[in-house]
C-alpha cells in the first residue's frame, strides 16, 4: 500500500514497516471534506486513491480550486516543523470516492529525524511539488487563456492518466471548477472547450471533462505554435 505514495517509493522494507506501523487508514466518499480553512492540521494525508481539490475561499465567497492531488501525492505538509498552530490555508475536499493515509504530526517528524532517506524523500516530494505550483502560477499570469487552458488540462491529464491509457481520460471537474484552476472566468474558458470539442480533442459529460485522445492532445500546442 505505502508503494503507491511517492515519497515512501524508494525506502527500505525497515522504514516502511516503521512508517506502516504508525499510519492510519481513512476511507472516504465523494464531497467528504478532509480538512477546512478553520481547522489546525494535526499531521499529512497522503492519497492511496480517489482524487481531492485543495480550494480557497475569495472575498465573495466563491470557492478557487487551488490544485488536485491525486494518487501518491501528499498534502498539509505545512503543519510540520513548525510550533505555529495556525489553521491549514485550504480545505481539502475529495473529488472521488478514494482512501487517504494519514500520520500525525509529531509521529512523522520524529520518523523523519531518525531516518534520513525518508527525511530526503520527502525533502524531494515537497520540492518538485514548490516547482509545479510556481509553474502553475507563471502560466496563470502571463500566458494567455487558450495557452494556460490546454497546458492546465494536459498538467491535469497527467495527474489522472495513471496507466498508459490512451483514450478517454476523464478529470473529475466541472467548467467552472476547472476555469478557477485556470485562474479565469467560465465563460473565458467554455469559448476555448467549444474549439477544443470542434477539432474532437476533449469531451464534457456527468461534471467531467474527457481528453478523448492522449496522444494527440499532447502535441496540440507544438502544433499550434
Amino acid at each position: 500500500m505505502l508503494r503507491k505514495i511517492v515519497i515512501f517509493n524508494d525506502l527500505s522494507e525497515k522504514s516502511l514497516s516503521v512508517i506502516e506501523k504508525r499510519i492510519q487508514t481513512l476511507e472516504l466518499k465523494k464531497g467528504d471534506q478532509v480538512i477546512s480553512e478553520e481547522q489546525i492540521a494535526k499531521g499529512v494525508y497522503f492519497v492511496h486513491s480517489g482524487a481531492v481539490k485543495l480550494t480557497k475561499q475569495d472575498e465573495n465567497g466563491n470557492e478557487i480550486i487551488v490544485c488536485v492531488k491525486q494518487k501518491g501525492d501528499a498534502f498539509a505538509e505545512t503543519c510540520l516543523f513548525t510550533q505555529r498552530t495556525e489553521c491549514y490555508p485550504a480545505t481539502a475536499t475529495m473529488l472521488q470516492d478514494g482512501k487517504l493515509l494519514f500520520l500525525d504530526k509529531l509521529e512523522l517528524e520524529q520518523e523523519l529525524y531518525q531516518h534520513p532517506e525518508l527525511s530526503m524523500q520527502k525533502i524531494r516530494y515537497m520540492s518538485d511539488a514548490l516547482r509545479e505550483m510556481t509553474s502553475q502560477l507563471r502560466d496563470v499570469a502571463l500566458l494567455d487563456v487558450y495557452v494556460k487552458t490546454v497546458k492546465t488540462l494536459e498538467r491535469l491529464g497527467k495527474k489522472f492518466n495513471t496507466g498508459v491509457n490512451r483514450w478517454n481520460i476523464e478529470i473529475p471537474l466541472t467548467v467552472q471548477e476547472f476555469a478557477t484552476v485556470v485562474g479565469t472566468s467560465r465563460e473565458s474558458v467554455s469559448r476555448v472547450f467549444s474549439r477544443l470539442k470542434k477539432e474532437e480533442m476533449i469531451d464534457l459529460k456527468s461534471r467531467k471533462i474527457i481528453i478523448l485522445d492522449w496522444y494527440k492532445f499532447c502535441t496540440l500546442l507544438q502544433r499550434e505554435f
